[in-house]
């Protein structure tokens, strides 16, 4: 009788989904079975190399240095977890630049697959946070295809998926309480996120923030740890005007306003009670010349999303492609106005004269790296002392080479002053702001 009991508990727990299972599939349920399929485990190598004292305790200490020359480099591999979301059947992965930064090797798995699978970088863009990895092997993946943020509702739920170990899922969700939360990145750059209370910790950076019908509304990011029970995630339409750039060129190709802006008074703020970017120059047959932007005139919104100052500015212009259309709202004397521009790609040579007219100097290259070749009567860099013969070693903390590198770091922070020049002359390095 035993026996006979013990197989029809058996056969009652191997049975089919019972009514209340089925009546127990919510929408969240739906959701994480549309979306978890395409969610995958981001592991990375970084090979690190260091040349080691053979004395215990001289670490980092002038002994250090004295035997450094003598030692043999010594590498070692560091790892990092993040998550990411497949966006379409060929593999293309969208994920947070810093999970794959630096990385030598980078192994994705996925959900219910043993085993790793290769992936190489296509492209990033650390000022977004945002990159695109490619599955080596080919084939037809689950993908969860970018929706659409701009349409997100205050208190609508939300779902955070993530996979940190590779081992499955891990889910939190919450509900929506800012729709564009400013956050300070840097002290010359701030981002826009969707802030929930879903809990995003480390190992799901780069996850999917998905809405209830199980769309691809955000991707995840973990900011600071002191920001428990708040998720923040880079909004979908963020990622979308600058996914396809990455994959065609790797990297994010700046959209060009032609506008150089600067903040606005304490006078006007007091008046207004806003901020703003203050229009003070632009290139003529610029796509704001064309749109009817006028110098004195002040930016106030750019696709609705209010400017407060001109590092919001061009914090919230870089995430603009060419091609896109973009909405600005104006203060032109004491009237409000609205006018759409389309961006445009920066026009060629445009980083060399924007370095002439802004901080007074040219450059020529040569074997050894990169030297001023004139020096503008009167200009910023007359001012301080720079004198044609001098080289130009760093733009900020950043190496510059060659003219190839030094337009490229000029094009990342055109419209940011001052900026920090390194340079050398009789072999003295000095720091130099400019203007």
């Amino acid at each position: 009788m035993r026996f006979f009991t013990l197989l029809l508990l058996v056969f009652l727990c191997s049975a089919p989904l019972s009514v209340s299972a089925v009546e127990r599939r919510t929408p969240i349920v739906t959701a994480v079975a549309k979306a978890g399929p395409a969610v995958v485990n981001i592991r990375t190598e970084q090979i690190v190399q260091r040349r080691s004292s053979p004395y215990f305790g001289f670490g980092d200490s002038l002994f250090d240095q004295f035997f450094q020359d003598m030692m043999a480099p010594r590498s070692y591999k560091t790892q990092s977890l993040g998550s990411g979301v497949i966006i379409d059947p060929d593999g293309h992965i969208l994920t947070n630049a810093h999970v794959v930064d630096k990385a030598s090797k980078i192994y994705v798995a996925l959900t219910g697959n043993d085993r790793e699978l290769e992936a190489q970088l296509v492209g990033q863009d650390e000022r977004v946070d945002l990159a695109v990895l490619k599955i080596v092997d080919k084939g037809q993946y689950p993908f969860l295809a970018p929706g659409r943020s701009d349409d997100l509702l205050l208190g609508e739920t939300v779902i955070a998926i993530g996979n940190p170990l590779g081992l499955g899922h891990s889910i939190t969700t919450g509900i929506v309480s800012s729709l564009n939360r400013r956050i300070q990145i840097s002290s010359q750059l701030s981002s826009l996120f969707i802030q929930t209370d879903a809990l995003i910790n480390p190992g799901n950076s780069g996850g999917p923030l998905i809405n209830i019908n199980g769309e691809l509304i955000g991707i995840n990011t973990a900011i600071a740890k002191q920001a428990q029970g708040i998720g923040f995630s880079i909004p979908i339409d963020t990622a979308r005007r600058v996914v396809e750039d990455l994959i065609t060129f790797g990297r994010v190709r700046h959209g060009f306003l032609g506008v150089l802006a600067a903040d606005v008074s304490a006078r006007f703020i007091s008046s207004y009670g806003t901020g703003g970017a203050l229009v003070e120059e632009f290139l003529p047959g610029s796509p704001a010349f064309k749109a009817g932007i006028q110098v004195a005139d002040v930016i106030l919104a750019i696709d609705g999303v209010a400017v407060a100052s001109n590092d919001q500015y061009l914090s919230l212009i870089q995430t603009y492609t060419p091609g896109d259309r973009v909405r600005i709202n104006l203060l032109r004397g004491e009237r409000k106005m609205e006018t759409e521009v389309v961006l445009t790609a920066l026009p060629s040579g445009f980083e060399q004269s924007y370095a002439r007219q802004i901080f007074g100097f040219s450059l020529n290259e040569d074997v050894d790296g990169l030297i001023l070749s004139e020096v503008v009567k009167g200009s910023a860099a007359e001012r301080v002392g720079l004198a044609r013969g001098d080289r130009l070693v760093k733009l900020e903390d950043e190496a510059v080479r060659n003219l190839e590198e030094f337009s490229r770091a000029v094009e990342d922070r055109i419209g940011r002053k001052p900026l920090t020049f390194t340079i050398v002359r009789d072999k003295y390095a000095y720091l130099v702001n400019l203007p």
